[in-house]
């Protein structure tokens, strides 16, 4: 027992306690309640009466030793001054949430919007739930007209027919039968169909849809509006093409496709490997049309055209998929500032 005392009193000596770490494993091997001192003080117990006179007093200066050490050291690490690095000045402010940006949707319709209003049209707002009457049967849409079958169109209720609208020329109906030629106007929303989503289509999107109504207005009006609207938007050398359509609401009709700038013209997934891409549909407005919105034909005329912003976005940002506009990612959005 007494060659234990001295082996463990020599450890005890030979112990440097440097830091906490090392005071605490100090206190772990020598004089905690499962200890080296504790085990000793266990097999003390067994020890007859002669033995424990002898060895008593040593193994007390043992464990009184061992505690006076390690209360000298734990005083020392006490009062030593901190080498630890200052974390800074904590009298600053603190600093706030980070700022957030536009969506990228946003920042292309804001540009769009711009444009127009910069050559005199006017921005028009309206409901997103309408009649059939502004979305299909005053756009001279026939009776059996495949968009307003369910596969196309999310009816709210049937007979009267209340639906999501399915472009934004449902404003510009609102436009012209409460306002009176010269209307030169633009129409910015959200509209719906029901569609699959996929890279290309999604159930809801994004519109601008313009109109310009007053005497003597021609197709060429058209094509100046919109070759300026292309070259101030995508640059002036940009490729730009009209192409002969058909749309109930306006004839003639014509679809406008530009060079597409993801491929630069050599043929990808989003201009399906023809080097164009479609941006707009706009045409002639329809006599009828104007008939509906107690507008005399016979005295004015005039000019409509309707993009997705969407599309717009794809282009300008060199985005492959449509998804992304509507999934939220921060990684995404982050990416995109005013310019």
């Amino acid at each position: 027992m007494m060659d234990c005392i001295a082996q463990l009193r020599e450890k005890i000596e030979n112990w440097i306690i440097q830091d906490k770490a090392s005071l605490e494993s100090f206190r772990c091997d020598f004089i905690s309640r499962k200890g080296a001192i504790a085990r000793l003080f266990e097999a003390f117990k067994q020890l007859s009466i002669a033995e424990k006179k002898a060895i008593g007093p040593a193994l007390n200066n043992l464990k009184n030793e061992a505690e006076k050490k390690f209360k000298s050291a734990a005083s020392l690490l006490e009062s030593k001054p901190s080498t630890a690095q200052p974390i800074g000045d904590v009298t600053l402010p603190s600093f706030g949430p980070g700022i957030g940006s536009l969506h990228p949707l946003t920042i292309v319709q804001n540009k769009i919007i711009t444009i127009f209003q910069r050559i005199g049209f006017n921005l028009a707002e309206g409901p997103e739930i309408v009649g059939d009457w502004h979305n299909f049967s005053a756009l001279n849409f026939p009776d059996n007209h495949p968009a307003r079958d369910m596969q196309d169109t999310f009816f709210v209720q049937r007979n009267p027919d209340q639906l999501l609208r399915t472009h934004t020329t449902s404003v510009q109906i609102s436009t012209c039968t409460t306002q009176k030629p010269p209307i030169r106007s633009i129409a910015v929303g959200r509209v719906f169909r029901n569609e699959a989503i996929s890279a290309r289509s999604h159930c809801f999107f994004h519109q601008v849809d313009g109109m310009y109504i007053h005497t003597d207005v021609t197709f060429s009006d058209l094509k100046g509006t919109i070759y300026h609207f292309v070259e101030t938007l995508f640059g002036p050398a940009t490729k730009l093409r009209f192409r002969a359509s058909y749309f109930p609401f306006t004839e003639p009709s014509a679809e406008v496709d530009i060079n597409c700038r993801l491929c630069k013209g050599k043929g990808c997934t989003v201009c399906k490997h023809s080097g164009w891409v479609e941006i707009l549909g706009a045409g002639m407005i329809d006599p009828h049309v104007l008939t509906n919105c107690h507008i005399a034909p016979d005295t004015y005329s005039g000019f409509a055209f309707g993009m997705g912003i969407e599309r717009i976005a794809m282009l300008l940002y060199q985005i492959d998929d449509l998804r992304l506009f509507s999934e939220n990612h921060l990684a995404f959005l982050r990416q995109f500032t005013v310019c």
